[in-house]
């Protein structure tokens, strides 16, 4: 039997995760492979630390460079996170002939078009299932599985803190600072949540889905993202009333309904690339997605509606997400086809990234206004001049003190349009706080 050794760079959870698994299953993946896994190294910060799995002090070693050099480790698999260190490891591993595993889709985001590049110029491959949603294959889904369709559009719940402090305040009614004080004790969100609940963890991930969906590379910076911060107990009641529940969506589309004509580049529609949070009907099967559990939706012009949904996040789900990449990368040097499925084709040269502000959209919007009669009518006269269509309005009743809430429920309009006739509503004496503005996904654009 052919052996492939491998040497792994992080030894903290998911590397733990990993080297455990393969030693769990290390010997049904030789059997359904032909190909024995052997770890040689596993390079750490400190060898002299308490480690949730245990691993033989004789392959441990501080030196990053012992396994990204070692002319005897086949497949290098990085699990450190992070971004400058992890760049410059991952690419000195392409550049002495190693393909590389790695979960690390910051690196990916920031970097992911120079480490293709690179692997492709050295003939070595750069694996990275377990970067976008755990244990959900949704990385081998588009590059392999439907790729005999165009994507038409692709939204997920990728971030599993969000979702599960998003299904807590609808669930019990609960207000956005005591669920996330729940997540951070029970280790969901960290001490410092802004990666999750302002949605960049997300965007990350949405990017480089974005980026096999439609054949170019995504700029993170091109991701339009927004967070949930100022989702509040009120909206999630408001949208329950409504027919909807409020979801943290990464949304990638070539939209139908935009505020521009076709992309200067030989017609291509700028596809949209955004995170935001969103009302989703709840009869669609996005809106039963719960707690900590990530789901990808995805619409291809061939197979149609399709839903993958699982773990996107935790020590086994990634874990199960890297073996995969280290069975494909195992298939690919026993086959000696290092690039049997590239890693990232750019086959869309002209691609681009519309401009969130021309993405047309539906609205719920939230106003907090003061009781008296002539109110309503100046903002709706707002709305007429910006040529915005109001389709339903609530104004519950019982509520005490001088100022109600207000729900607006808004036909398509611009972004950019409802944005500066928000700024004039705000700007009423009338309207008391800013008001607030959620897209409404119909999945039909």
């Amino acid at each position: 039997m052919q052996k492939v050794t491998l040497g792994l760079i992080g030894g903290g959870t998911v590397g733990g995760g990993v080297y455990q698994a393969i030693r769990k299953n290390g010997e049904l993946m030789a059997s359904r492979l032909g190909v024995k896994l052997r770890i040689a190294k596993v390079a750490v910060r400190k060898l002299k630390k308490a480690r949730a799995v245990k691993i033989p002090a004789s392959i441990l070693t501080t030196d990053r460079s012992e396994v990204t050099t070692d002319k005897k480790i086949n497949l290098v698999v990085e699990l450190m996170g992070g971004v400058k260190t992890a760049r410059a490891v991952v690419l000195e591993a392409l550049r002495n002939g190693k393909s590389v595993v790695t979960a690390n889709k910051a690196l990916l985001s920031a970097h992911g078009e120079e480490l293709f590049e690179e692997a492709h110029k050295h003939g070595v491959n750069l694996y990275y299932e377990a970067s976008v949603a755990g244990g959900i294959p949704i990385i081998k889904v588009l590059r392999e599985a439907l790729i005999g369709n165009r994507i038409t559009s692709l939204y997920g719940i990728m971030n599993g803190t969000c979702n599960y402090m998003l299904t807590r305040m609808s669930r019990e009614g609960i207000d956005y600072e005591p669920v996330l004080a729940d997540a951070q004790r029970l280790g969901y969100a960290e001490a410092e949540p802004s990666l999750d609940v302002d949605g960049h963890d997300a965007a990350h991930k949405t990017g480089i889905l974005a980026s096999l969906a439609y054949g170019f590379w995504v700029d993170e910076k091109k991701v339009h993202v927004e967070g949930i911060r100022d989702i509040s107990q009120l909206d999630i009641q408001f949208a329950e009333k409504l027919g909807y529940v409020i979801k943290l969506l990464g949304v990638v589309r070539q939209p139908a309904h935009t505020n521009k004509k076709p992309g200067k580049k030989k017609g291509f529609v700028p596809i949209q690339a955004a995170v935001y949070p969103a009302l989703v009907p709840k009869d669609h099967v996005l809106a039963n997605i719960h707690d900590v559990f990530n789901a990808v939706f995805v619409q291809g012009d061939i197979v149609g509606d399709t839903l993958y949904c699982g773990h996107g996040a935790g020590q086994d789900a990634t874990a199960s997400a890297v073996l995969s990449d280290i069975a494909d990368a195992a298939l690919d040097l026993k086959c000696g086809s290092a690039n049997r499925v590239p890693s990232f084709v750019p086959h869309e040269a002209d691609g681009e990234v519309a401009d969130t502000d021309d993405i047309i959209s539906q609205y719920y919007v939230r106003l907090n206004v003061v009781d008296r009669p002539g109110v309503f009518s100046k903002i709706s006269g707002i709305l007429a001049k910006a040529n915005i269509g109001i389709s339903s309005i609530m104004q519950p009743e019982g509520h005490e003190g001088d100022t109600v809430p207000v729900i607006l429920m808004i036909h398509d309009a611009p972004n950019r349009a409802m944005k500066a006739a928000l700024r004039k509503i705000a700007g009423l004496n009338s309207v008391k706080g800013p008001p607030a503005m959620i897209r409404v996904e119909q999945f039909d654009r």
